[in-house]
């Protein structure tokens, strides 16, 4: 990667976390912290042709962290002079100085620091100017406008530009960073006129621009699902099988992850509450966390902390192997970090009886009649009691199928329960963040209409 995208180079970096390690050992602490990052990008947006916003950022930051003992403050700045940093681990000095003691607080075990972190290609540098940008995003929207004379508006087409880089230490001897990068672009065009609107959407995000999908496909599948809501109906009151379109599969999957993060699990507000080594989901679903994956988006040779990731299985034939744990929470449960401080990495979902024909269409031909849902609205999952209630729209299916769109519709029932009744994952796999899984089929949920 060259460092010449950005103001500072990688080494620069490292020596101003060790100036600041330095400093925190000046002024008494026990042990010190520091992250350091810099980046910038470029941020457009076009609205039926024409240009709305033009953004560019450029930032940069210092945080530091340290201890008297188990005592922890925490300061950050934006000024990198040596003035700024001294006053920054002063000022983190003098919270920690006043704040209770947490037997929890404190630097990883050494041991568990990654020293010789491998380089997984993270950064892709596009040096795009603002106008070509704008060509790119006219392309995307001009697409959509272009599949059919329905399609009479639209929220705007964006592209987004970003790279970065950072480093972090510690004072157990910890010091490592790299470089960053995630562009996207995305349109929602809008079809139909006055009462009988429907807006869809869809986007391509990627580490190297390389990979993002070509301007003009884009618009015209967003245009397309955009079309395909117009005329929608409301439904009866029913319990019924329900299909996740695959984006919204990743959402599902995302709160399986919130359910057994360790802040959710000392706090005990998770449904999933001491279900390490339980059956969450049926035998034939699996989970793998694999953040070494070149080019990933949620790939990281360490996490926030510095802690070594690894590969692994979260769920093996259902059962629950390991939760998500930095490593305060997993002080406070009295296990050990997985190396998850900052989240999830590359997490798939998939099915030991999922087979060529569940595709799309296959996972359709699967659930019979039912619902096929395809975006869900509002925050409505209990993630203490695991109950779940969102505002839907979709689509209705007869023997697999698709009948006619609907919308203005609930889904409801509990989490616990909707793990346990998946009865298929598709082929149609799709990358959300650091998800990835196909179309998940739940057995019945209640949905409520009329």
């Amino acid at each position: 990667m060259n460092d010449s995208v950005f103001t500072h180079t990688q080494d620069q970096l490292k020596q101003l976390a060790q100036d600041v390690l330095a400093i925190a050992r000046e002024t008494g602490a026990s042990n010190a912290a520091v992250e350091i990052s810099e980046g910038g990008g470029l941020a457009v947006t076009v609205r039926k042709g024409q240009v709305e916003t033009i953004e560019q950022n450029k930032d940069k930051g210092i945080g530091v962290t340290v201890y008297s003992g188990q005592r922890r403050g925490h300061a950050s700045t934006s000024d990198f002079s040596a003035a700024s940093l001294r006053a920054t681990v002063e000022a983190a000095w003098n919270i920690a100085r006043f704040t209770a003691e947490d037997p929890a607080a404190g630097l990883p075990d050494p041991e568990l620091l990654e020293q010789n972190p491998r380089d997984l290609r993270l950064c892709y540098p596009w040096q795009i100017g603002a106008e070509e940008a704008v060509e790119i995003a006219q392309r995307c929207e001009a697409a959509a406008f272009a599949v059919d004379k329905r399609v009479t508006n639209s929220e705007g087409a964006s592209v987004y530009v970003q790279q970065s880089h950072f480093v972090a230490a510690n004072s157990h001897g910890f010091c490592a960073g790299y470089p960053f990068s995630r562009h996207t672009l995305s349109v929602a065009p809008i079809a139909g006129k006055g009462a009988h609107m429907q807006r869809d959407d869809w986007y391509s995000s990627a580490r190297d621009p390389k990979k993002l999908a070509d301007p003009e496909k884009v618009g015209r599948y967003a245009a397309e699902r955009a079309l395909a809501r117009l005329n929608a109906r409301k439904l009866d009151t029913r319990t019924c099988p329900v299909l996740f379109e695959a984006p919204l599969a990743a959402g599902l999957l995302g709160a399986f992850v919130q359910a057994t993060s360790g802040g959710a699990l000392y706090r005990k507000s998770s449904f999933l509450l001491d279900s390490l080594g339980q059956s969450v989901f049926p035998a034939h679903v699996q989970v793998v966390e694999d953040p070494h994956l070149v080019g990933g988006v949620g790939s990281a040779p360490f996490d926030e902390e510095g802690v070594r990731t690894q590969r692994r299985k979260v769920v093996s034939d259902g059962v629950l192997q390991g939760y998500f744990l930095s490593t305060y929470t997993a002080r406070k449960l009295g296990m050990q970090t997985t190396g998850n401080a900052g989240g999830s990495h590359n997490l798939e979902l998939t099915s030991t009886q999922t087979k060529i024909a569940d595709t799309f269409e296959g996972m359709l031909r699967k659930m019979g009649t039912g619902l096929l849902v395809t975006e869900l609205m509002g925050q409505g999952t209990n993630y203490v009691t695991g109950d779940y209630s969102r505002g839907a729209s979709g689509y209705w299916v007869e023997n697999g199928v698709i009948q006619y769109p609907v919308e203005e519709i609930t889904i409801a029932g509990n989490m616990k329960d909707m793990f346990q009744a998946i009865v298929g994952i598709g082929n149609d796999v799709l990358t959300r963040g650091n998800k990835s899984t196909g179309s998940i089929l739940i057995e019945k949920m209640v949905v409520a209409g009329n």
